[in-house]
């Protein structure tokens, strides 16, 4: 390939605004496919958009909130009992996602946390700014302002590009590493102008939007108020299924 194709999988927030379904990012690059985040609708935009789930080799999950990390259970699930999955599958997630999946598969899907499948599955639980090197793909990580879990910002480098994420957070300086000349940096605005601990406004990403130097922004995880007002932003933005190259 001689550029990497970003489909949005799901652009929503947690409570599924403006009918879109939650944050799942799907990157192809040279040697594969991988997911940003993995919502709980995640196999529903699969699905939706024609993805093959057994083409995902690499999920990397920012935070362990249900509309990023929700989908796992399924997509495990599903790639055993429904689309016969045999390639291996790698999760990168924050610390406790292991022990996170555990208990959510077992909520889910009692006695499903030990089946044994046919496929095998490692995860990597990684930490703050300190880069995880897997399949040609580097993943650096920085810590956000979000409530709840640890939740992190993700820089990805693969094939010569750089996607930035910033996941859920207040503005913070580290946004400028994580997103640092970035080709792409794929930014919540959760709402306009309001301003929410643990979420970012529009207004204030914009603001300091020049020092991260990215060359590209694209909004996700918008709320409906924030929707309503697309007409006004000066940038572009996610739509569940929209395709994107650099």
């Amino acid at each position: 390939m001689d550029h990497i194709e970003i489909q949005f999988l799901g652009s929503g927030d947690a409570f599924g605004s403006g009918g879109r379904f939650q944050s799942c990012v799907l990157v192809k690059y040279s040697r594969g496919q991988f997911l940003i985040d993995c919502g709980a609708s995640c196999l529903i935009g699969m699905n939706q958009y024609g993805v093959n789930p057994n083409h995902i080799k690499i999920i990397f999950v920012s935070h362990l909130h249900g509309d990023h990390c929700g989908g796992i259970p399924f997509f495990l699930i599903g790639s055993q009992l429904l689309y016969k999955r045999t390639e291996p599958l790698l999760i990168v997630g924050p610390p406790g996602m292991k022990e996170w999946l555990s208990q959510a598969m077992e909520v889910l899907f009692p006695g499903s946390s030990q089946v044994q499948r046919k496929f095998s599955l490692e995860i990597i639980e990684f930490k703050d700014r300190c880069p995880e090197i897997v399949e040609d793909v580097q993943a650096g990580t920085y810590s956000n302002v979000h409530q709840g879990d640890l939740s992190f910002s993700l820089r990805i480098e693969c094939d010569g590009k750089v996607i930035a994420y910033s996941s859920d957070t207040e503005w913070t300086e580290t946004l400028c590493e994580a997103a640092g000349n970035a080709d792409l940096f794929i930014a919540e605005a959760y709402y306009y102008e309001k301003k929410i601990k643990g979420h970012m406004d529009y207004i204030t990403l914009m603001s300091n939007y020049s020092k991260t130097g990215a060359k590209r922004l694209m909004l996700i995880h918008m709320n409906k108020d924030m929707l309503a007002m697309l007409d006004k932003i000066e940038c572009e933005y996610a739509e569940d299924g929209r395709i994107v190259k650099i």
